[in-house]
């Protein structure tokens, strides 16, 4: 079984010039919790998570993930977090998505994908097929597949 076998055709995503406004409107909206950020060809330049959004609203500045180090300037200290809130719904959603995005080959074995998201501990992943985005495979697809027999 290959990934277009099960993938959502269907993918919310937004734009690489988005606000992050866009992001959490989507969030909401469709009750989701991460988007690939798409340029104008289709093709996945990032992806951002609820959790890229914590680590900007949240006290803490500077974190590591992956070994890489990322910070986010705050003017203030003492800023509250509504001040943090409001000035994070107009920055671009480059400013704060992570620009390495995993991404699987339209043709690869659910197996493998399987294993992706449990190695990398990551909730769903953008299929791509010749570089541009086509669907989007979560745990909860796979395990829907391959359980269906149960239902």
């Amino acid at each position: 079984m290959k990934a277009h076998d099960i993938m959502v055709r269907e993918v919310y995503k937004v734009m690489e010039y988005d606000t992050v406004r866009t992001v959490i409107e989507k969030f909401i909206k469709y009750r989701i919790s991460g988007l690939p950020v798409v340029n104008d060809h289709n093709e996945i330049v990032a992806y951002i998570s609820d959790g890229d959004i914590m680590r900007y609203i949240g006290k803490r500045k500077d974190y590591y993930v992956d070994n890489f180090y990322y910070s986010f300037v705050i003017k203030d200290d003492l800023e509250d977090f509504q001040e943090r809130e409001q000035r994070l719904l107009g920055l671009n959603v480059m400013e704060i998505a992570k620009r390495k995005s995993v991404t699987v080959d339209w043709n690869e074995n659910i197996e493998d994908i399987a294993a992706l998201l449990g190695n990398r501990q990551i909730k769903k992943v953008p299929v791509v097929r010749n570089g541009v985005l086509v669907g989007i495979i979560s745990r909860g697809d796979i395990i829907r597949h391959a359980f269906k027999s149960m239902i």
